[in-house]
């Protein structure tokens, strides 16, 4: 049994990632009816892809998110380079508004399954490319693995993706010494739980490889994030897998977990040239301005 101090320290943490997350992706007071309304620029259904940009990019979000806060940064950029553009919400849980991805992740790919049919027949695409930050960048490979999304998708780009699971630095291996904690995780938060290094989700998932033939992998990782560590357990092993480290691209970049999603400019050129190989352009510390 750990001391008394280290349990109410560990506590305190716990809670503090807790309002941390909150505060950070839980929309601002007036505009929290935006999450279940159609966002200007994007999720227009009237979009059809061009010759240049031929298939509708999906973005999913991630843990304690929704469609519309997680990328009022990335949507918008995409948009405005010619994408038809379109994300879900996903993993909503009874009474809890605005903030999603906390139901089981296989559920929540199936609902990503109906989305990307939903959105191949509006827009006559053949295939569509998937944009996830976090959860929203590993659960679709449950998609692509289990649910015949190898089919309807030719990229997957994570972005902070836990795709091997996280320890929170080493925090979620003093699990065991909180009698009752781990069991809160799965009843009142599946996603979490099923986030766990070592989860049986996670197993599944990662049983047999990383990957699926027929589909481009990009992750791009920051060295600096708190969330999904250790970072390097974002990568993904095999054929037709790009790993990308921000660092390497921009050395002074200090972006984190939430930063690389939400705001980080160069992870979003990085993006872009993750979805358009053949008209990448160098990223740098200089993207910040394109």
């Amino acid at each position: 049994m750990l001391p008394s101090p280290l349990r109410r320290a560990f506590r305190a943490t716990l809670a503090a990632l807790a309002l941390t997350a909150a505060a950070t992706l839980t929309p601002a007071a007036g505009t929290a009816h935006a999450a279940t309304a159609p966002s200007s620029g994007w999720n227009d259904y009237s979009c059809k892809p061009s010759a240049a940009h031929p298939r509708p990019v999906v973005l999913v979000h991630g843990t304690f998110a929704n469609s519309v806060d997680n990328w009022l940064g990335l949507a918008p950029y995409l948009v405005r380079r010619g994408y038809c553009v379109f994300s879900l919400d996903y993993g909503q849980l009874p009474g809890v508004p605005f903030v999603h991805g906390l139901g089981p992740i296989e559920k929540s790919a199936e609902q990503l399954d109906a989305y990307v049919d939903e959105v191949l027949a509006a827009t006559g695409a053949a295939e569509a490319d998937l944009v996830g930050h976090s959860q929203g960048g590993m659960m679709p490979r449950h998609y692509l693995k289990f649910l015949g999304g190898a089919d309807k998708v030719n990229a997957l780009v994570g972005i902070a993706p836990d795709n091997h699971g996280t320890t929170l630095l080493g925090l979620t291996a003093l699990l065991p010494y909180f009698p009752g904690v781990a069991h809160l995780l799965n009843e009142k938060t599946p996603a979490l739980a099923d986030q766990v290094a070592g989860s049986p989700f996670l197993t599944k998932l990662n049983e047999g490889g990383d990957t699926v033939p027929g589909v481009d992998y990009t992750v791009i990782a920051t060295r600096y994030d708190q969330v999904v560590t250790p970072y390097r357990s974002q990568f993904l092993d095999g054929p037709r897998v790009r790993n990308v480290l921000l660092q390497d691209l921009c050395p002074l970049d200090f972006s984190e977990h939430v930063a690389i999603g939400l705001t980080d400019r160069i992870v979003f050129h990085e993006v872009v040239n993750a979805l358009d190989p053949a008209h990448a352009t160098p990223t740098t510390c200089a993207s910040v301005v394109n």
